[in-house]
């Protein structure tokens, strides 16, 4: 098993503590941020930051569902990360200053990729896939707090 990684990020026209609290908030912002490909979001402890434990699930492909069940926690300045509980994901998402009245956020994910021959085809295709998804979720957050 490869461990399986996908990086996306991007300038958001805010200060850096603004956003790293739209993404901390998950009893608020958190859910607006998601697209089509979320479903169930769940707040099952906490909902702010360090402490809080999510529950979505993730369709990243038409056949791929994953039931995830994340644990929250903010290890250093501007980094939050989410670990699930069902499987080896951990995704990272660091907000860091990028000059005035901008930040920049950087979110990787990682896994323990399957073996063999589906394992090249995840390893491949799949950090493209997540990606786009979390082009999106960076989409979004950038439309949340450049209001």
């Amino acid at each position: 098993m490869a461990q399986v990684e996908a990086t996306t990020e991007r300038i958001v026209a805010a200060d850096a503590e603004t956003v790293f609290d739209a993404l901390a908030d998950y009893s608020g912002t958190r859910e607006k941020l998601l697209p089509e490909q979320f479903s169930e979001y769940e707040v099952r402890e906490g909902g702010d930051g360090e402490g809080t434990v999510v529950h979505w699930k993730l369709q990243a492909t038409s056949k791929r569902v994953r039931d995830c069940l994340l644990e929250v926690t903010e290890p250093g300045d501007g980094e939050l990360v989410e670990k699930d509980r069902n499987s080896s994901m951990v995704t990272t998402w660091r907000v860091t200053p990028a000059g005035e009245g901008k930040s920049r956020v950087l979110v990787t994910t990682t896994w323990n990729g399957a073996g063999g021959i589906g394992g090249f085809f995840e390893k491949t295709f799949a950090p493209k896939g997540l990606g786009r998804i979390y082009d999106a979720v960076l989409a979004r957050l950038a439309a949340e707090v450049e209001k």
